[in-house]
């Protein structure tokens, strides 16, 4: 089998068959699901192959020449083999899931067309050589998976929508700005030049620049703080499928971006490295305190997510401290790809479980859906499953990734007096010792809400007993396609968990070529030094669920104990900041370019009151213009004449004179209404072209 053809084939015949699918979907449903269902598992099989044989026979790439001028180019290494397969998985086991999920849907045949386009695009992210390559398809994907969150035509969800399309372009555009920089800066885009031609730039503010617009691009997508508001959004009012690929990989197409800057552009920058790992603190908390706050079942998973998106942030930030320390690097270039695809796997499964709940109730309200999983064991062990995972607890496959993340800012602080390289760089022992507490009490913070949901679904009781009771009579809450969906997935959890030097430390060592990581050493994972750090972050869960989630989140009422949602509103950035500074921002705009679109016409009148005097007309014409006036009185000489030699008391009389300037009067209106509606545009439009051109030139000079 050529390898390079079937790596075109991960991105194109998914588009190919998003087409087909639909097509089918306008006559056979049932067809068309099976078509789908058949379709990602074909991608699933030959994600496997290349995924089983790279290495053998070379490197596979694939290149569409002189494709917009530039280019675009696929390539398969380690990294980009792993996630191919971690994609094409979870596409297979949401879409088998969404036969059944979406039974009771409408517009089926929309998702299937936009979900497989949205897989096409997604390979073609993680499989891009260049980051034009990357920038294309990431923004179909944006365009593609915009539908995923309207799909139920909602005010909510058109609004969770309409903030989701808002920072995927505003960060599309902030991305494009940084690859013109970066490659009139370095002259290429090719992901494997950029360590090389980082390294021989002399200019490191125009790098910097660039670098920082490209992070900011592909940081909105990931959910980086402060570019997260759209996650809590959209992920309540998507389908539970497309929000398990949201969370689980959407968000790290973004992550493949700051990794390809960060690990390639800025290897070893320590400013760079202290930058991303505030970023991801401040994400990584903040997630894990809007979670817990949270009393929405897909709203807590989604600001899990963000949270988790945080952890990924700090290995990427350890990687550019730690740059001049090989055995700290690999730590934090491992726990970072590690937990990269573990939160994929978790977000499989628990997105998929809290799918299974509201496709049987319709809700997803913590006090509604309370005790829906008490006699439901599959449902039960497969959120469990999920739960553990993501908490960190040891023989799951979180816990290995957020030890070696761990390992690594304790690597720093060891170090930080013994290496002359480190002196004066980087953060200090102390604030690293902030970082590291942060990051301890945040994965308490997981436990904690994890608890939260886990005992609110699987082990409280619904406050209304007829409720309860029907919840308890319903046995047959999902089909068996279903079931083996999630049971599959949420066996990878504990499998990956139990195993770490076998199976994950494999993964880790593959993928350390793209990070420039280096070897990662045989790790103790269930020493006790590994274990103190979940068993710390376990501990301040377990505090922070007695004491916070029981007392604080909950209130007493008649029918006994309810969570409440204590968030302040005004804390809320989108509502609070971004759209009051969008919406200011857009009348200054239209104020300036009304400014503008008349600054030509006063100029006109200043220029005829003054230098330019008008001639007096020999006398005044009441209504239309010299050439309507002269052209009605020649009309109406001819009609007296006319009157005169052939009389006819029926033929009615014209004012010609009058009904000439009434024409003249409209056409100037309809030229007006016409000039008007194109005069921002056509502005808009000459600011562009002067722009580029100042560009232009200033590239050529």
């Amino acid at each position: 089998m050529d390898r390079n053809a079937v790596l075109g084939c991960l991105i194109f015949l998914p588009m190919a068959g998003a087409f087909v699918s639909y097509v089918i979907g306008r006559f056979r449903k049932n067809i068309r699901d099976c078509f789908a269902d058949a379709l990602v598992i074909l991608e699933f099989i030959l994600a496997l192959f290349l995924f089983v044989d790279f290495g053998k026979s070379g490197t596979a790439q694939f290149h569409i020449e002189e494709f917009a001028g530039y280019g675009i180019h696929f390539v398969m290494d380690g990294f980009r083999s792993i996630y191919a397969l971690i994609a094409a998985l979870m596409w297979m086991m949401t879409t088998v899931f969404s036969g059944e999920y979406f039974r009771s849907y409408r517009n089926r045949n929309r998702y299937y067309l936009f979900t497989l386009l949205t897989l096409g695009a997604t390979m073609g992210v993680f499989l891009s050589a260049d980051l034009y390559t990357a920038f294309i398809f990431f923004e179909m994907m944006s365009f593609t998976s915009y539908v995923w969150v309207a799909h139920d035509e909602k005010k909510a969800s058109m609004r969770a929508a309409q903030t989701y399309l808002a920072v995927a372009v505003i960060g599309g555009m902030i991305m494009l700005m940084g690859l013109f920089l970066l490659y009139h800066t370095l002259g290429t885009l090719e992901i494997a030049s950029l360590l090389e031609a980082g390294r021989l730039c002399e200019n490191k503010g125009l790098l910097y620049a660039a670098g920082t617009c490209i992070a900011i691009g592909f940081g909105a997508k990931a959910g980086a703080f402060p570019l997260h508001i759209w996650l809590p959004k959209a992920h309540p009012v998507a389908p539970a499928p497309a929000s398990a690929l949201l969370s689980g990989i959407l968000t790290k197409s973004g992550i493949f971006g700051v990794l390809a800057v960060s690990c390639s552009l800025f290897y070893g920058d320590a400013l760079w490295g202290e930058a991303i790992l505030i970023i991801g603190t401040i994400t990584m908390f903040s997630g894990a305190v809007l979670a817990l706050f949270s009393v929405d079942l897909k709203r807590t998973l989604a600001c899990s997510s963000m949270s988790q998106i945080g952890f990924i942030l700090v290995g990427i930030g350890m990687q550019g401290l730690l740059g001049f320390l090989k055995e700290g690097k690999a730590l934090a270039g491992a726990g970072t790809l590690l937990h990269m695809i573990n939160h994929s796997l978790i977000k499989l499964v628990l997105f998929m479980a809290a799918g299974v709940v509201f496709m049987n109730i319709h809700k997803l309200d913590l006090n509604e859906i309370r005790g829906f999983g008490r006699k439901k064991p599959l449902l039960c062990f497969v959120f469990l499953m999920g739960a553990l995972g993501i908490g960190g607890i040891p023989l799951f496959n979180g816990y290995v990734s957020k030890t070696l993340l761990h390992e690594s800012i304790v690597e720093y602080r060891e170090y930080y007096f013994l290496s002359s390289q480190m002196a004066g760089s980087g953060f200090l022992p102390e604030g690293m010792a902030f970082i590291e507490w942060i990051f301890l009490v945040s994965g308490g913070l997981t436990v904690a809400y994890m608890t939260k949901l886990f005992i609110a679904v699987f082990v409280e009781k619904n406050r209304d007993e007829q409720v309860q009771k029907s919840f308890d009579e319903k046995k047959n809450y999902m089909n068996v396609a279903s079931g083996i969906s999630l049971t599959v997935s949420a066996l990878l959890i504990p499998a990956l968990g139990m195993l770490p030097n076998l199976l994950m430390d494999g993964l880790a060592d593959r993928g350390r070529d793209f990070m420039h990581a280096g070897h990662l050493e045989e790790v103790h994972y269930f020493s006790l030094e590994s274990l103190k750090g979940a068993g710390i972050s376990m501990g301040i869960g377990i505090l922070v669920y007695c004491l916070i989630v029981r007392f604080l989140l909950m209130k007493k009422t008649e029918a006994g104990r309810v969570y409440v949602d204590r968030w302040p509103s005004k804390l809320d950035l989108e509502n609070g900041l971004y759209r009051p500074i969008l919406k200011a921002l857009n009348g200054l705009c239209g104020f300036f370019c009304r400014i503008l679109d008349s600054l030509v016409d006063w100029i006109v009148v200043f220029l005829r009151k003054t230098v330019y005097r008008d001639r007096p007309f020999p006398f005044e014409l009441q209504e239309g213009t010299m050439f309507t006036y002269r052209l009605g009185t020649i009309c109406n000489k001819v009609q007296t004449w006319v009157e005169k030699k052939f009389p006819n008391p029926k033929r009615r009389h014209h004012e010609f004179v009058h009904e000439f300037a009434l024409v003249h009067l409209q056409l100037i209106e309809n030229r007006m209404v016409i000039s008007r509606s194109l005069s921002f545009g056509l502005l808009l439009i000459c600011i562009g072209l002067i722009l580029t051109t100042i560009y232009l030139l200033g590239v050529h000079w």
